[in-house]
Order: structure tokens, then C-alpha cells, then sequence
């Protein structure tokens, strides 16, 4: 559930950001080599969705270093919105082939009932990219493998941590399942690595391994709906989004089109317990236009809710939903795990001075950590504060489905999602959507219906 469609105000945080690199070209390939009677750095990447995919297609191309990409299901359907911003499909050289549909209209829904159609900003080479995980986290896993990547299809069941790891070059040992073909039953094998990448999602057991400690999290469910031609035409070019406590009391609910079909789902932090509560009102608010559709497909995931506590631990790194990289208010992921794969990758690689040295926690935490950090901490923290402000109750959510109807507003959030920075910010329009927004709060409270009480002491404390 990935969609990231917040108001205008997250362009404060994407200021802050530097442009995506837009251009379309590969990964350029490292120069440096070594003979093959060298002894080797091992880094194992953990996890083989886009975040360790692309971490192991950066450290595949330093001939100084052996790369093994770890991942436990080759053909894994994460449950996933499935949403990309257009820069990612320059940014990281993806063919239009693991897009299945060009989304250039959103369809916001209030608790009323009131819709507002946004897109019309959007120029005509403009999109939204929705993705099936299983397609393209399998063109960048495979793209990794042609740079050099061994793929292993394993389990990493648990890591022997060193005492000493963080002071000397003592190696880790992962103990993993390694699967067959033909058989259900993994076999019992380990391997001795020098650098560990995490990227094996919000369960991860690299985390756990290296006390990275512990974060809240959101559960997303969404059910994969195969509705007739006749109904999917509707969604051609069009996502819907719904807002109200009867599909979720902190998040939102969704129809996003796929191939042959749409992802409906919804998600929340406060009331788990009444997932499927708040899925069965999503399908119903949707009504006639998924009506008769055949469910295919049942999906569950956990979605983190802010940083690990440690995300560097010695030479173990954490990236994508193991390190925490889930926005708030959105719930977009797949650029963030991408582009940390990318970039823990590229910092380790060049600490690493073409295979010749390992590199310290603190280098690791210096480059990587503080590098993402500065680009995107100011996205998480607005967009944060936008969820408490416009997710908390009716009111604030009649509200930002009117303040969508602003076009300045439409503008400014398709050019921050679309390519991860604000273009033409104007101070004059900010200041007037500050009063439009004051408004909109203060008429929504008055017009909307309370929001119906829950609790759950126990299950609300509940970390991974």
C-alpha cells in the first residue's frame, strides 16, 4: 500500500531533497578487479525484493568483491499497493514491461461520500506506475544476477554474531535453509561472510541478529479482485482512494488496477485486531464497480512505522523495511527500499576501496546512514505529522479531501511523489492554502460524524 498522495504541505520535506537522477542509465560498471587466486570480501545481502536486489547489483559489479543475494521464495507476491513514482523507472532503468497500468487519475472519497478527481496537472507523459512485486522485484533480482550476483534460494534462519565484530574483521556466520527443487524441505547449511546487507523486510531476522531493536507497525491487507472487462475498463487510469474510520481509523483504503485486475486494501496501526473489519467496509464502499468480482488472491504484511532503533551494528547494515523505510500518511516504500539498497551499497563499495579493506560501523554510519538521513529525514517527518493532522478522525479527513480540490495543492503533491522534489513552490500560494486549510478543519469538525470508539491495550504495545 504504497500510494504516496499526501497535501501539499510534504513538498516542505522534498525540498530538502535532492533530484532523482532522471536519466535512465545503467549502474556504471566498477573498474576495479582481482585475480581469481585472491582471497575475496563475501557480502551477503539478505533479502531479494527491490532493496537487496539493488543493493547486490552495485557490490556484483566490483570485481573485488564476491556478492550472494539470499532470498527465500522466487516467485513471492509481497502484499504491496504496488505503487512506483515515475523517477524510478528512469532512476533505475526499468522497462515499461514491469508496469502494468499508467495511473493519471486518483479518486479521493471522504467519510461523506464526497469524491474529488485529481490529475489534471499531470502532463501527458505523466504517471503513476502500478506494479505486481512479483514482476519487478524479479527483473532487478535477475539484473543483479547477470552483473554477477551468486543467487541463492535459501531461508537465512539465523547469524553467529562475533564478540569482537565491531573491532576486528572476525567473519559472521549465516545459518540458512537452503531450498531444492522437487523438495519441501531445506537443507541445513551455513556460510562465513565479511558484510552483511539486511533487506529482508519488516520480519527481518538480520535485524533481530543484530539487536537492531524494535519498531510499531501497521498491518496491510488487501485482497487481489478479478472484476470484469466492463468494471476494469473504470480503471484504466485510475487508483481510488477512500478515507473514513470505517475502512481505518489511522490509514486509508484503496482500489488500485493491476494487470487483469485490482488490489483492494487497507491498513492501520491503532486497530489491528479489526483488519478485516475495515477490508470488508473498503470492498463494500467500493460497491458495484468491483461487484461480482472473484477474489484470487488474499494478502497480509506488516509495514514499519518508523526507524529501527540501530540500523548499523558493526559490518551489518539495514535497508528498505528492515531498516524502517516506510513513509507515514502514504505508506510508500518501493523507491525508499530501492534507493537505500542503492545507496548503502554504493557508500560500502567505495568505504570498501575496491575489496581491499572492510569498513567500520562508524564509516558505515558516516556515509550511508547520515547521506540518507539528509535526504529523506524531512520527508518522513512531515509526512508524519500530515497523518496525525488529516488520518486522526472525520473532520480532518473531509477536510483533506477538500483541500484536494485545489489545483496548487494537486501541483505541488504530483511533483513531489513523482520525482522526489518540489518544483515552483510558491510562498504566496503556501500562505493561502494555510487559511484554505484552517477553513476546510473547521468546516469538516462541524459536518462530520464521530468517529466510532475501539480498544485494545494489548494488542496496541505489541513491537516486531
Amino acid at each position: 500500500m504504497k500510494f504516496a498522495l499526501a497535501a501539499a504541505f510534504v513538498g516542505t520535506a522534498c525540498a530538502f531533497t535532492s533530484p532523482s537522477a532522471f536519466h535512465g542509465s545503467r549502474v556504471q560498471q566498477a573498474v576495479k578487479s582481482t585475480s581469481s587466486l585472491e582471497m575475496k570480501y563475501k557480502v551477503a545481502v539478505v533479502g531479494g525484493g527491490p532493496s537487496g536486489a539493488c543493493a547486490a547489483e552495485i557490490f556484483a559489479q566490483e570485481k573485488g568483491i564476491d556478492t550472494v543475494l539470499f532470498e527465500r521464495k522466487m516467485d513471492n507476491a509481497k502484499p504491496c499497493g504496488g505503487a512506483i513514482p515515475l523517477c524510478m523507472v528512469g532512476e533505475f532503468d526499468l522497462p515499461e514491461s514491469v508496469v502494468d497500468r499508467k495511473v493519471r487519475k486518483m479518486n479521493l472519497i471522504s467519510p461523506t461520500g464526497v469524491e474529488v478527481n485529481i490529475g489534471e496537472t499531470l502532463q501527458p507523459d505523466e504517471y503513476i506506475g502500478m506494479c505486481r512485486r512479483e514482476i519487478l522485484d524479479k527483473y532487478i533480482r535477475d539484473r543483479a544476477i547477470e552483473y554477477g550476483a551468486e543467487c541463492i534460494n535459501g531461508l537465512v534462519t539465523s547469524i553467529d554474531v562475533p564478540e569482537d565484530h565491531k573491532t576486528s574483521d572476525s567473519q559472521y556466520t549465516l545459518n540458512y535453509m537452503a531450498f531444492q527443487e522437487g523438495s519441501k524441505i531445506g537443507k541445513k547449511s551455513s556460510m562465513k561472510v565479511d558484510v552483511i546487507i539486511g533487506a529482508d523486510g519488516a520480519n527481518s531476522r538480520v535485524a533481530k541478529s543484530m539487536d537492531a531493536g524494535l519498531y510499531n507497525f501497521a498491518i496491510a491487507f488487501q485482497e487481489r479482485i478479478k472484476i470484469s472487462d466492463e468494471k476494469m475498463e473504470f480503471y484504466e487510469e485510475m487508483a481510488e482512494m477512500y478515507v473514513g474510520d470505517d475502512v481505518s481509523p489511522d490509514f486509508y483504503g484503496w482500489v488500485f488496477p493491476k494487470y487483469d485486475h485490482v488490489g483492494v486494501g487497507t491498513g492501520t496501526v491503532v486497530n489491528r485486531p479489526a483488519i478485516k473489519q475495515y477490508q470488508k467496509a473498503i470492498r463494500e464502499r467500493a460497491g458495484d464497480k468491483i461487484a461480482g468480482g472473484k477474489i484470487i488472491k488474499v494478502e497480509a504484511h506488516p509495514i514499519p512505522e518508523h526507524y529501527r532503533p540501530r540500523r548499523v551494528q558493526g559490518r551489518i547494515a539495514l535497508v528498505g523495511d528492515a531498516a524502517g523505510y516506510v513513509t507515514k500518511c502514504s505508506g510508500e516504500g518501493i523507491y525508499f527500499a530501492a534507493k537505500s539498497g542503492r545507496m548503502a551499497a554504493e557508500e560500502i563499495c567505495a568505504l570498501m576501496e575496491g575489496g581491499t579493506r572492510l569498513p567500520t560501523q562508524s564509516e558505515i554510519e558516516q556515509t550511508y546512514i547520515k547521506k540518507y538521513d539528509g535526504l529523506y529525514g524531512p520527508t518522513y517527518f512531515v509526512l508524519d505529522a500530515l497523518q496525525k493532522v488529516f488520518y486522526s478522525n472525520n473532520g480532518a479527513r473531509e477536510a483533506f479531501v477538500e483541500l484536494c480540490n485545489s489545483k496548487y495543492v494537486q501541483q505541488v503533491t504530483f511533483d513531489s511523489y513523482l520525482y522526489k522534489r518540489v518544483q515552483g513552490n510558491n510562498p504566496l500560494d503556501d500562505l493561502k492554502l494555510l487559511g484554505e486549510t484552517i477553513g476546510c478543519l473547521i468546516k469538516g469538525y462541524s459536518n462530520a460524524k464521530p468517529d466510532a470508539e475501539f480498544s485494545n491495550p494489548v494488542e496496541s504495545q505489541k513491537r516486531i
